[in-house]
């Protein structure tokens, strides 16, 4: 079964193509339009569809939109309430809810030659579940896979949270909490009054976190808890009453980080409560976790330390981007293909070698092949060069994991406020470290492997001096684990680095700019080091160093060097 999963409902835009049940390719549309999240999430852009990331999908593959057996859409509308019967405040979810309806006719337009009849809708959750426990490794390799699932978001057609369980290729939901009860939305509602974008911004709350107390805890205790029975209560937080809100671009207080700290421990508790409610009805010993609220590192490391569960494992896109690969996985489990566990992340957009070639000679820049680029990598990494390194196919979900990626030197304090200048972020916000898999346990304590950066570690105190550009103020980084056999050449410079330096350790941060999505394809990644104080272009096999293109001062003598 040839299926393509559309998400485009709320924001994330994205789409994927799954393959008599493996996964092919993966993309989120602001990777191709340059609109960070693809769109704001407002009905008036619920019509919008990740056009780019579906037609992508499809030449990747080879495939034509008439060559589909089905289109698995994740969103419900059958399902859904109106918003005022839920208790919510938005008075134009019904323009939601009928381009929802319309779907069909959208995406023939979108994908001529689509049978509009071979659309169908899956329920939102059960796309969030199905991304994650039927993409999950290691389990899912028995003849009858099984896994505790939970989800939890901002809101899905009535509800914000399904806990289930994966028998086989069936998901089994056990609870579901309506709405207007979310935890998703009450950190949304947290994110905005701390002067951060709604819908965007709820990881900088997350960091800003450990710089405060949580003394207004037990305020929030009143108005956000588990109630035992699987469920939670989360609405109608009085937040002007705990804390002044805070406006766009005004500098944060202490009251702003200690709001963010109490609500933070508050969700860490609830979520626990939920964990062990879900295995006192599973027994199971792996944990698989979706939703927007599942990319908070901070809660995922307690649950994996704290819950009841021998695993814990994080869909790497566990936003609503993941839900068009979820629903294409539940559709094609419900047509009788076994999903396949994903590889890895890296589902996006590549190049070959003579396309990256043509296309820094048609920029005019100057650029070498050395014989060793990881080796060259490391160097420049030693001499404290920032390195925007671009390899292989795009990274599908929030985190840069070695293919689209700035990397630095760790051992030198100073980066932390050097790269945040150079993305044009706030200073407290931290920066994370890969490391190679088989030497992350003697530096940090914690989940492992960490593939995804989905869960942070304590830093070894002996090791917290020296590579203090990735320790956050709390002594915890968000590590990516380095695997040398899936990522050869990120292990192969991670190991001339130490080499050179002694370190194991390099940071990895995002290759973009605050604001802007993550870098993609070469015209991003030229545009990026162009406007960027970036001091190395490490893309495909070749090295762009900005000392060489500003030594040549002109665009004829840059392109005459390429042509040599």
């Amino acid at each position: 079964m040839r299926i393509l999963g559309i998400n485009a409902l709320f924001h994330d835009p994205a789409a994927a193509l799954v393959v008599d049940g493996r996964t092919v390719a993966a993309a989120e549309e602001e990777r191709f339009s340059r609109r960070k999240h693809g769109k704001r999430p407002v009905p008036f852009a619920a019509w919008e569809l990740p056009e780019q990331a579906a037609a992508w999908c499809l030449r990747e593959a080879g495939l034509r939109p008439q060559d589909l057996d089905a289109v698995a859409y994740s969103f419900d509308p059958a399902l859904a309430r109106p918003a005022d019967a839920m208790g919510l405040d938005d008075p134009w979810d019904s323009l939601r809810l009928t381009y929802a309806r319309e779907v069909p006719g959208f995406l023939r337009t979108a994908l001529p030659g689509l049978d509009p009849e071979r659309v169908r809708f899956v329920p939102h959750h059960m796309a969030h579940a199905a991304s994650c426990a039927l993409a999950a490794p290691a389990e899912a390799s028995s003849s009858e896979p099984s896994a505790a699932v939970l989800v939890l978001d901002g809101r899905g057609e009535a509800t914000s949270h399904l806990a289930g369980r994966r028998r086989g290729d069936r998901i089994e939901p056990l609870h579901g909490q309506e709405l207007p009860h979310s935890l998703g939305l009450v950190y949304e509602e947290l994110t905005e009054h701390l002067g951060f974008l709604r819908s965007s911004d709820e990881y900088k709350v997350m960091a800003l976190a450990s710089y405060g107390r949580p003394r207004m805890l037990a305020e929030l205790r009143r108005h956000v808890y588990p109630t035992g029975d699987g469920g939670f209560r989360a609405a109608g937080v009085p937040w002007s009453e705990l804390c002044a809100p805070r406006r766009p671009g005004e500098a944060w207080s202490q009251d702003h980080a200690d709001l963010a700290a109490s609500a933070q421990l508050c969700l860490e508790e609830t979520l626990l409560d939920l964990v062990r409610w879900l295995h006192g009805r599973t027994g199971d010993r792996l944990l698989t976790m979706a939703g927007g609220v599942a990319l908070n590192c901070v809660a995922n490391s307690r649950i994996a330390r704290e819950g009841p569960f021998d695993r814990v494992w994080v869909q790497p896109a566990a936003g609503d981007a993941g839900t068009a690969l979820g629903s294409a996985l539940q559709a094609a489990a419900d047509d009788g293909d076994r999903p396949e566990p994903m590889a890895g992340a890296a589902l996006g957009r590549r190049w070959s070698d003579a396309e990256l070639e043509a296309w820094l000679k048609t920029a005019a820049v100057p650029f070498e092949r050395p014989e060793d680029l990881p080796a060259a990598v490391a160097d420049a990494l030693a001499g404290d060069a920032i390195v925007a390194w671009f390899q292989g196919r795009s990274e599908y979900g929030p985190r840069a994991l070695g293919h689209r990626s700035l990397l630095a030197h760790p051992g030198r304090s100073g980066n932390l406020e050097r790269l945040n200048d150079v993305k044009g972020r706030e200073q407290f916000r931290p920066v994370a470290p890969m490391v190679l898999e088989d030497r992350a346990a003697e530096i940090f304590d914690g989940p492992l492997p960490s593939p995804y950066m989905l869960f942070v570690h304590e830093v070894a105190p002996e090791w917290r001096e020296r590579i203090p550009a990735v320790v956050h103020v709390d002594g915890t980084a968000r590590i990516q684990t380095v695997d040398a056999e899936s990522e050869p050449l990120v292990a192969r410079m991670l190991e001339d680095f130490e080499r050179l330096t002694g370190l194991p350790v390099v940071v990895n941060t995002s290759l973009n700019t605050a604001g802007r999505p993550m870098v993609d394809d070469p015209r991003d990644a030229l545009e990026c080091f162009g406007s960027a104080p970036v001091d190395v272009l490490a893309i495909g096999p070749f090295l762009v160093r900005r000392s060489a293109f500003f030594a040549h001062g002109q665009p004829d003598a840059a392109r005459a060097e390429a042509d040599r």
